[in-house]
């Protein structure tokens, strides 16, 4: 936005455009080593103990001889994506100015393939650096529709995944996420509304409203990407596109009594979907 051989001065730019200066003057510095092992930690706890907040995973972390301050552990959290999942005051990363949909799942069982789909956005650790991982799963049958690596969190990658999903397999129901930024924007939320499909989000800190992307989650990062060290961008998306077809075709969930997600999709989907 700012051009810096245009007449105008970059302070004057930047005025116009109603940004700070030192937004302008910044330069991002690369994320320490310490910091990117602290981080792959700060992601195993929240996936064993979703419910902690910094303060209590900053006990758990001494415990085990790591000394980090409170302060500098929410802003690792915040720069994962990550908050604890128990209703506590400020947690919420959503922005204050848009617009927040009621959760319309509870009480409401779900039985058919495109009946709800959801959608979630998680950190993924990589040798140097880190990416995130965004999802469509299939509520009914855990079928993962589609997804994306991208290196930052926008809501531009959240509505190339479910029109990449809209694509492929038609419009659900029902469309659930959680209160982020990237699912909250306008930009996210005319693409699922101008389809067809209603718009539910979580409520704030409700962690039973997303336990299903969240078991995908633990999945995903405990049977492969914590067994790999990335090496870049393009290497994390194709090792991750290889599991999450495996996880979709070939391996048995206990909760679809041992069928894939694959197979209980098409087996769940409404007849008239499958015509059409």
């Amino acid at each position: 936005m700012i051009d810096r051989e245009h007449p105008l001065s970059v302070v004057r730019q930047a005025k116009l455009l109603e940004i700070s200066r030192g937004a302008v003057y910044y330069r991002p510095r690369q994320t320490s080593e310490a910091d990117l092992a602290l981080m792959r930690r700060i992601d195993e706890l929240h996936l064993e103990h979703p419910f902690m907040g910094a303060r209590m995973l900053r006990r758990m972390l001494l415990r085990e001889g790591i000394r980090v301050g409170r302060r500098h552990l929410g802003t690792l959290m915040q720069r994962m994506g990550i908050a604890a999942l128990c209703p506590q005051p400020g947690t919420s990363e959503r922005h204050p100015g848009h617009k927040i949909y009621p959760y319309l799942l509870r009480k409401v069982a779900i039985r058919r393939a495109n009946q709800v789909w959801a959608l979630d956005t998680t950190y993924i650790r990589m040798a140097r650096g880190f990416v995130y991982l965004t999802a469509v799963v299939d509520v009914a049958s855990r079928r993962v529709l589609a997804h994306k690596v991208a290196i930052t969190l926008e809501a531009c990658h959240a509505c190339e995944v479910i029109e990449q999903a809209f694509a492929r397999f038609g419009v659900p129901e029902i469309v659930n996420t959680d209160q982020g930024s990237q699912f909250t924007a306008e930009e996210f939320t005319h693409a699922v509304l101008a389809r067809g499909s209603r718009l539910s989000m979580d409520g704030k800190g409700a962690w039973r409203d997303n336990v299903f992307v969240e078991r995908l989650w633990r999945t995903i990062k405990y049977e492969r990407v914590y067994l790999r060290a990335y090496d870049g961008v393009s290497i994390a998306k194709a090792d991750i596109a290889q599991f999450i077809d495996w996880y979709n075709t070939e391996r048995p969930h206990s909760r679809l009594e041992d069928h894939t997600p694959e197979q209980t999709y098409w087996a769940l989907l409404p007849a008239m979907d499958v015509a059409a």
